[in-house]
């Protein structure tokens, strides 16, 4: 059975760095932190007082009072995400509802939802009393269902949830659904909006965050020598995934072709990384052979990069191993070192990232990096500080996740 091509036709994102597409790729661009104190919460009391949050929101601009109540803050970016990317795909009335689909991504979907209702719950009372919309707001997979609703889209529709690779398991699995003809178009991506008491304060209990709140722009340094962990963000950002003859025969605009996707499991540990980034090697190499490429097809990896001591260097043994000599050719950037991490949503915007580097021929700088971590072979094109001009042809993107999910996905700029 021969396999049908699928393009991107159409993204869109609210993240820190904008709250859309064009803002998102000139902050990218200029090397933007979005690293913030927190105004989400009274953080005051708190170990980690900092986050990578979305600015300047405003839900009544896509939600009127009565809608919004349905929507946990993750889904509300989800449907924002979506909603520029449909646009952007400027699919109208003739594209056949029956035939498009939704496969989203969170990694711990309605947290704040759940927060605030075991809160309201704890106050006590004759009676417990919960909001009839708590479970419908909480689950993960009402992202995806809001944006089928919203459009009226019939084809698969579901959920993701994998940790940190949640999203690249969505653009994976919407990229097979195409290629295997179950549907024409994907709206894939993720969301995330974990930025509350209970998501800050567990992630620091973990000792998984960076806690230099004297300095938060700069905490995000992937490959640092004193990185001290990563910074918690939150956004969504969205693709529209089309079979390649559909969106040509439709006249659609193309961004560039997903071609491959890889997927593994370190089956090491909860939380850390195998030390010698066994799964993402498989990860990789899958990816590879997926897309019939080699090692020296790639020109730029949107690497991981989350600034944890064990996670970059575990990452960079496992390019090396995949990649060899050629990764001293190669275009290296982690957007984390500017957004924050952004948990199951990461993927999708670093998507973007990808596809900003083949569509513009930019690759987003790697910021903050003062003192290079010894561990980190100096020859490597780390990008470091500033963004730089390069023909991309080919991008590869990493994302992996507790719990040892591995998950790799590449893009490819379509021969005209």
């Amino acid at each position: 059975m021969e396999l049908r091509r699928v393009v991107v036709t159409g993204i869109g994102t609210i993240n820190p760095l904008g709250n859309n597409i064009e803002e998102y790729f000139h902050n990218l661009e200029a090397g933007v932190s979005g690293a913030a104190p927190i105004t989400n919460f009274d953080a005051s009391n708190f170990k980690v007082r900092f986050a990578c949050e979305v600015k300047n929101y405003d839900w009544s601009r896509y939600f009127d009072r009565k809608e919004v109540r349905k929507y946990d803050r993750f889904a509300q970016f989800a449907v924002v995400a979506a909603t520029e990317a449909v646009a952007d795909a400027a699919l109208g009335d003739d594209v056949n509802r029956r035939r498009v689909g939704v496969v989203w991504s969170s990694g711990v979907g309605g947290i704040e939802t759940y927060f605030q209702e075991c809160m309201d719950y704890a106050k006590g009372g004759e009676l417990p009393r919960f909001s009839p919309f708590f479970v419908p707001r909480m689950i993960a997979d009402l992202a995806a269902g809001h944006i089928a609703m919203k459009y009226g889209f019939m084809g698969p529709n579901y959920s993701v949830t994998s940790a940190c690779a949640s999203s690249n398991h969505a653009i994976i699995d919407a990229l097979n659904l195409i290629r295997l003809g179950k549907a024409e178009m994907i709206v894939t991506g993720g969301a995330e909006a974990p930025i509350i008491q209970a998501g800050v304060g567990g992630f620091s209990s973990m000792q998984a965050l960076s806690t230099r709140n004297d300095d938060p722009a700069h905490a995000s340094r992937p490959f640092d020598k004193d990185r001290d962990g990563f910074v918690i963000g939150e956004g969504a950002g969205a693709l529209v995934l089309e079979e390649y003859e559909h969106a040509v025969k439709r006249g659609a605009k193309i961004y560039c072709e997903v071609v491959g996707g890889g997927m593994s499991a370190d089956a090491h540990h909860m939380t850390a990384p195998h030390p010698e980034g066994a799964g993402a090697i498989l990860s990789m190499e899958e990816a590879l052979s997926d897309a019939n490429l080699t090692p020296s097809d790639i020109d730029y990896i949107n690497v991981h990069g989350t600034s944890t001591p064990l996670g970059d260097i575990a990452e960079l043994k496992a390019l090396d191993a995949v990649f060899g000599e050629n990764l001293k050719k190669m275009s290296i950037s982690s957007t984390k070192s500017m957004t924050g991490h952004l948990l199951g949503a990461a993927a999708a915007i670093e998507a973007l990232a990808c596809i900003m580097a083949i569509t513009r021929g930019i690759i987003p700088p790697t910021i903050n990096v003062e003192n290079l971590d010894p561990a980190v072979d100096p020859e490597l094109d780390l990008t470091l500080g500033e963004a730089r001009k390069r023909d991309v042809n080919v991008a590869l993107s990493n994302t992996f996740g507790f719990g040892g999910h591995n998950s790799t996905v590449i893009f490819r700029r379509v021969a005209e």
